[in-house]
């Protein structure tokens, strides 16, 4: 018998089972599969809504621009105190009540205070955020495409930047520029911070630049700029976000710090860590004077960091975890595609085959050896 007798012809997509469609046989995008990974992040997706709701709120009580907000109280009022400065908050029945907050030793609202320190936080955070972001990106673009001397020269310059701390930055620039508002303080710190950033996007430029899709558009004759801005870059985005989701997590602390130490920003403005910074003598005859900010700022940094943590995983090439779904009348002996994310029942698990059942959890899906198809995978059809 001869060794093309003894080769059995692959079953046939009918003989095994029914077909399940995958997002790949939908033409899903990846973005939009990005997307969906975000979502089935629960604690990124409910941290993101809350730091929207809390900042939002926040702005809509202070206002921004010439829009007034509604709160009746302004943060630099002086008013005479009531109830001892004493919170008037009230959770049973609920009432903010004239001064929920309370008031601090010279009769301010404290909560047109907090609100309003909470708002110049944010502002200073996304600020540095932004601007280390873009810093980082082109520095990093450009040493991870050209490499050589290029490449040398712009980490030299990352390393001085990383050794010089970047505390004492902000309290020699804190120093000068503190009398001129948080924007100002904002802008000179996110021209510090960009290090993380430049590291990052470059290891990343030195794999894509590599590819197959970038030797193409050289040889089409695309220039570097485009090749680097319209090629590389949209396809390393993912490590952009997460590194400046994290910085401005760590920005909020930053702010707070010099804050804190009277480099940040100053009366009569306010910001969170400035209020902790004026009342911390009094944490045992007025605790909620320093709970208010202490508390917001702790919240604000878990929520930022759940949202990196969720893009983090949402943009891992290696994500191979499955998405199971409801769908209504699923053979329970479906066939399901390898390394796709696909519509099954909710529970359902793969066996060795690549066949769903109606029980288990979750799975990553196994490979078949065939193609969609039913043809080896790699072979000739």
């Amino acid at each position: 018998m001869s060794m093309e007798n003894n080769l059995e012809p692959p079953a046939s997509p009918a003989d095994r089972g029914p077909h399940v469609e995958t997002e790949v046989e939908r033409g899903v995008s990846q973005g939009r599969l990005t997307f969906r990974r975000f979502m089935a992040h629960k604690p990124a997706v409910i941290s993101a809504i809350l730091f929207i709701l809390i900042v939002g709120f926040a702005i809509s009580a202070t206002g921004f621009g010439p829009i007034p907000g509604w709160w009746k109280w302004n943060y630099e009022q002086l008013l005479p105190p009531q109830n001892g400065g004493r919170p008037t908050l009230t959770l049973f029945p609920f009432s903010l009540g004239d001064h929920p907050f309370g008031q601090n030793t010279v009769g301010k609202d404290y909560f047109a205070m907090v609100m309003r320190g909470l708002v110049n936080s944010s502002y200073i955070m996304f600020i540095i955020g932004i601007i280390a972001a873009f810093i980082g990106v082109v520095i990093g673009a450009i040493a991870g495409y050209y490499r050589g001397w290029v490449d040398a020269v712009l980490m030299r310059l990352t390393d001085v930047v990383i050794v010089i701390p970047i505390i004492v930055i902000g309290a020699v620039v804190g120093a000068a520029a503190g009398g001129f508002g948080p924007l100002l303080l904002a802008v000179f710190l996110g021209f510090f911070a960009w290090t993380t950033v430049a590291r990052l996007v470059r290891a990343e430029f030195l794999s894509l630049r590599e590819r197959e899709f970038v030797e193409a558009a050289r040889v089409a004759g695309a220039s570097d700029l485009r090749i680097i801005f319209k090629h590389i870059l949209p396809n390393a985005i993912g490590v952009v976000i997460v590194s400046t989701t994290l910085l401005i997590a760590a920005a909020i602390i930053l702010e707070t710090s010099l804050s804190f130490l009277g480099y940040g920003v100053r009366s009569p403005d306010v910001s969170l860590g400035l209020l902790i910074a004026q009342n911390e003598s009094a944490f045992q005859t007025r605790p909620w004077l320093f709970w208010w900010p202490a508390g917001l700022i702790v919240v604000l940094s878990l929520l930022v960091n759940f949202v990196g943590d969720g893009l983090r995983d949402a943009f891992d090439p290696r994500q191979k975890r499955i998405v199971f779904r409801k769908v209504k009348d699923l053979p329970e002996d479906a066939l399901v595609t390898a390394g796709a994310t696909v519509d099954v029942p909710e529970g359902a698990i793969v066996d060795s085959s690549g066949r769903a059942t109606s029980q288990g959890t979750t799975g990553t899906l196994p490979s078949t050896g065939l193609d969609d198809d039913g043809a080896p995978e790699g072979g000739r059809r």
